[in-house]
């Protein structure tokens, strides 16, 4: 299966007006020119949307959008799945029309995590208006960045990924039954797998917990480690939670921060992220999470 790159995310709030301010006036994102008072559709690049948040009685995510590259690879990743046993549901011309792109199916993986694969996108030629001059990092079929989703079945998960949807496996991690209050009784450690389909080190993690909203974090990255500082510093002026502090990460190199986000998850907001040959990487346990800082506050 020839999937891209991650690209877009569909999340579901119950605090709609909250995650307005948080993306445009802190993150520094753009709203979509097709936004409306249910909907807040996001932009950080030249495609017409990256994020949608849809307003609901609960947070959680809806679905992580993966991109291939035609109709061609779409009606082959959608056999693909079909033949391994896999309930593919084709989108009806409503559903096209509202995510904006030119085909798409939707599906689960073995931890039940909403997937929508996608071709076509739709674009905006307009200048993106990032209301602090910054530039998130997304070409070269990089897509928006990372998210991360519970995988409490992580054994069958990661399969589904490697051997389905065609991503690597770029590194994993041992986590203590500390990290994982939701993980499988009984074990010593839990292992997070970090996987990709391009050359961004991580396109997804897979965390091997239950956790209620259905994603972990998401990660954006920005061109320039300064505009990683002044985010910083708009979230402590704004009083939003920082959830670890500044850091570099052992797997992909990644200088940021997390920070709490209205859903009761996560974002990490980063710069200078790995990007790898995909040719001749080699898989590695890592056995510390950062080089340097990432102090968890809780």
């Amino acid at each position: 299966m020839d999937i891209r790159s991650l690209g877009y995310l569909r999340i579901e709030t119950a605090k709609l007006a909250e995650w307005r301010t948080y993306v445009l006036d802190i993150l520094g994102m753009a709203q979509g020119v097709d936004s409306t008072d249910a909907v807040l559709n996001v932009r950080i690049d030249d495609r017409i949307r990256r994020f949608s948040f849809v307003a609901g009685e609960q947070d959680r995510l809806l679905s992580a959008g993966f991109e291939v590259a035609n109709a061609k690879a779409l009606a082959e990743a959608a056999a693909e799945l079909e033949a391994a046993g896999v309930a593919v549901k084709h989108a009806d011309d409503a559903t096209l029309a509202e995510r904006r792109v030119q085909g798409l199916f939707h599906c689960e993986d073995p931890a039940g995590n909403p997937l929508e694969i996608y071709w076509g996108h739709a674009q905006d030629h307009t200048p993106l208006p990032a209301p602090f001059g910054n530039r998130f990092v997304t070409g070269d079929h990089l897509g928006l960045g990372h998210v991360v989703m519970p995988a409490p079945d992580m054994d069958a998960t990661v399969d589904f990924y490697e051997n389905l949807l065609g991503f690597q496996l770029r590194d994993r991690m041992k986590l203590p039954p500390v990290a994982v209050p939701t993980g499988k009784p009984g074990q010593d450690f839990y292992w997070m797998n970090f996987l990709s389909p391009n050359a961004r080190h991580h396109s997804l993690g897979l965390y091997p917990g239950a956790l209620p909203p259905g994603i972990v974090h998401f990660m954006v990255e920005v061109e320039r480690l300064d505009d990683v500082g002044f985010c910083l510093d708009r979230m402590n002026a704004a009083g939003i939670p920082i959830a670890s502090t500044l850091g570099r990460h052992s797997n992909d190199h990644m200088v940021s921060f997390y920070a709490q986000a209205p859903g009761g998850f996560q974002v990490e907001y980063g710069w200078d992220g790995l990007i790898v040959d995909k040719e001749t990487w080699v898989t590695k346990e890592i056995t510390s999470d950062s080089f340097w800082g990432h102090q968890w506050n809780g």
